[in-house]
């Protein structure tokens, strides 16, 4: 704990905040909660309906979480242009909510917002405050298009982004694809950007892994000496996991098991349910809990398509992982944890599969898992988020 309490204030201005998720937006206050820090968030109005989808919350309120900090919720500018202050996000009192937050540290959730015209304002009146930010935007999940890229990156988020930039002592990208988007498409310095991984709650994790383990199996029919590989998510065709369940069925292997968890898209799901068989167990949508549960049931995680936060929680929980061979994302590999496809396809699957099976490199790479999961856990990254580490 510290000596004396210190504020921070998390700024999700920039993007959404999600209440009860185990987002890094959660998670960073949460854990800052846990160094002994007095934490408000100070969130738009942008959150989840209970179809998982995105929505706009009825009305400004401020509230206390379970996880021990404070939620302003504030709602974007009214009037005549207001369309343009929800594109642009600009909000009705980011300068005022600082002022009577008076924070030591700011964490910036994406420095794509308007408002950062105001954090300026109060960071040039109280110099002493550190200011830390991150981004989680890409060329895949943002700049897609022409408009996208050229005007609103390369123009809009590029000037805020220089706005908070002289204040910022690190502006974190959270893949290193996305260290690099900071770079070239927002012009920050090489000097300023670090790595600061997604990763898993530790509290999350039971202390009871292997009781878990062996219910998990038993109510699937799975031995534990059984090798069990898991993967899931969002089942599309980019996951590539349809590639995965044909070279479990064309490994003539009876200790050889693969669960599946998630929800399949619609046009995937007939071809899908084709090539279920008695080695592969698809559990359907699991909640956060039940994902860590089964993975935990597992020895192997393998995601051979498209990243997705999955990526980073398996290896949170200790596992050793197979992955498709994304240029910018071997951040994941921790000095051997990981095997990377080179060939995204059936045959390629099946020789990491069939190599995780040789004992001799399963265990070097168990061995290395165990050492891997401490830099993807946020008891960690949240102290590397504020310069601790």
């Amino acid at each position: 704990m510290l000596g004396s309490k210190k504020k921070i204030v998390h700024l999700c201005l920039g993007n959404f905040y999600i209440d009860g998720y185990s987002y890094q937006e959660n998670m960073l206050p949460k854990y800052h909660v846990k160094m002994g820090y007095d934490v408000t968030v100070i969130a738009s109005l942008v959150s989840f309906n209970t179809d998982g989808k995105y929505c706009l919350l009825d009305s400004e309120k401020e509230y206390q979480t379970s996880d021990g900090y404070k939620v302003i919720r504030m709602d974007y500018k009214k009037g005549f242009l207001r369309k343009i202050y929800k594109r642009f996000r600009f909000y009705t009192k980011t300068y005022e909510l600082l002022e009577s937050e008076h924070p030591n540290i700011i964490f910036v959730h994406n420095t794509s917002f308007g408002d950062a015209i105001y954090v300026k304002k109060y960071l040039k009146k109280h110099p002493c405050v550190d200011v830390y930010a991150d981004s989680h935007a890409d060329w895949v999940n943002s700049a897609r298009n022409f408009l996208s890229m050229r005007i609103l990156h390369q123009i809009v988020w590029r000037h805020y982004t220089s706005v908070l930039l002289p204040y910022c002592k690190k502006i974190y990208g959270v893949l290193p694809v996305r260290c690099d988007f900071l770079h070239k498409i927002y012009h920050v310095p090489l000097e300023k950007i670090e790595l600061l991984p997604l990763g898993v709650d530790d509290d999350a994790i039971p202390v009871n892994r292997k009781e878990i383990r062996m219910n998990i199996r038993e109510k699937l029919g799975i031995k534990e000496n059984d090798v069990v590989v898991i993967t899931g998510g969002k089942i599309d065709i980019f996951k590539n996991i349809h590639y995965l369940m044909q070279a479990v069925s064309e490994i003539d292997d009876e200790k050889l098991h693969l669960i599946v968890f998630g929800t399949v898209v619609p046009e995937l799901k007939e071809y899908f349910e084709s090539l279920l068989f008695n080695r592969i167990h698809y559990v359907g949508w699991c909640n956060s809990k039940q994902v860590i549960d089964y993975m935990i049931s597992a020895d192997v995680a393998c995601f051979p398509g498209t990243h997705s936060t999955l990526w980073e929680e398996a290896i949170g929980l200790s596992l050793p992982c197979i992955f498709k061979d994304w240029e910018g994302m071997h951040h994941v590999d921790i000095n051997g944890n990981c095997l990377f496809l080179q060939d995204d396809n059936i045959e390629g699957i099946k020789t990491a599969l069939l190599n995780i099976l040789d004992k001799g490199i399963y265990e070097k790479m168990f061995l290395k898992a165990q050492f891997a999961a401490t830099s993807f856990k946020y008891s960690e990254i949240s102290k590397k988020a504020i310069g601790l580490l």
